[in-house]
């Protein structure tokens, strides 16, 4: 009775399964959200919540006048120098500490104190020490991600198969080709979770640094809207931004984690 039964529940959960895979499960939600938010701002009528389609427009006026591509050109470029600055030196510390225990008991402490500080006090420390300048800006959002890189890696180190390593010896690979072959395809889920996690931190502070401190890019464009209490300019900017972040996540990173991981297939 129940082997009959196996049959028909798996035919009537199917349908469902393939939906929740297929592109339909992440369009219709957005979809459902437009409807409600359009529904709400023609209820409501209210300066507060303006209509999808004005945002649409606001966003397209800025688009042909030339300022937000000027402006998500240079909240990308900070985003981007400080990401690789912080993998960069993430990676480095995080590998150091999960392969030494005298270099994690000397720096975990200013782990601890770097997840723990508040970008805010780290964003206006940086202004202060070194002006309202780029260098400034980058600095302050790089110390911010620093921290969750190092210890995404370090557990990464902490997590090597030392059986693989010493069949590395027995075959008397190079220190290139071990660290390549061997312990860096280990350290890969360790380096895109990172990464991700880093990389929206990463959308966040940029804004906050340049809406302190920087006279142009999406933050310092959000910031004069608000001062002029512009919702629709500030929906707009931030769907262009939402926009920006999930294209980066689907053309980039996940293509580029499919192949780094298809030796574990």
């Amino acid at each position: 009775m129940q082997n009959a039964l196996k049959p028909t529940l798996q035919s009537a959960l199917r349908p469902g399964a393939q939906f929740a895979q297929s592109r339909w499960a992440r369009i219709l939600p957005v979809f459902l959200f437009v409807c409600v938010w359009q529904v709400l701002a023609i209820t409501l009528e209210s300066k507060t919540l303006p209509p999808p389609s004005a945002v649409v427009s606001a966003l397209w006026q800025e688009l042909y006048a030339g300022d937000l591509l000027f402006h998500l050109g240079m909240t990308l470029s900070r985003v981007a120098i400080s990401f690789t600055a912080a993998m960069l030196i993430g990676v480095a510390l995080g590998i150091l500490m999960g392969s030494s225990k005298i270099w994690d008991h000397l720096l975990d402490v200013f782990l601890i104190l770097g997840l723990n500080i508040p970008a805010l006090v780290t964003i206006i420390l940086c202004y202060i020490w070194f002006g309202l300048s780029e260098t400034a800006a980058v600095i302050a959002v790089t110390v911010n991600k620093i921290p969750m890189v190092a210890i995404s890696l370090r557990e990464g180190a902490r997590a090597i198969d030392k059986n693989l390593l010493q069949v590395a010896g027995l075959y008397r690979l190079s220190r290139r080709d071990t660290f390549f072959k061997v312990y860096l395809p280990q350290l890969t889920p360790y380096l895109f979770g990172s990464a991700r996690n880093g990389l929206a931190l990463i959308w966040k502070i940029v804004l906050v640094v340049e809406l302190l401190g920087r006279s142009n890019g999406v933050g310092f464009q959000i910031g004069s809207y608000f001062h002029f209490f512009d919702i629709t300019g500030i929906l707009a900017y931030t769907l262009a931004f939402a926009l920006v972040v999930f294209s980066v996540e689907a053309l980039l990173l996940r293509p580029l984690e499919t192949h780094l991981n298809r030796w574990r297939t």
